[in-house]
């Protein structure tokens, strides 16, 4: 079975709802891996409304055209 985001909704700080196309559901932080980022294009989203200016694109959460990305597996996992 391939995997998929069928879903993500922001919740609050930096955590956002993602439900994948399996039915599982996960609330990933995001806020200590933009915290603990070196690289600026990375850090930047620490501003809350770029943060959320998120997309759901092919079932992967991207933003600003994957300028930032993750790996689905690791989104799945809750390890980022």
């Amino acid at each position: 079975m391939v995997i998929s985001i069928d879903k993500a909704v922001y919740k609050s700080d930096y955590i956002i709802n993602i439900k994948f196309s399996d039915g599982v559901e996960k609330n990933i932080d995001f806020g200590d891996f933009l915290k603990n980022a070196k690289n600026p294009m990375t850090k930047k989203y620490l501003d809350m409304e770029l943060f959320k200016t998120y997309s759901v694109d092919y079932g992967d959460l991207n933003w600003n055209d994957f300028e930032m990305c993750f790996p689905l597996w690791d989104l799945y996992e809750g390890k980022i």
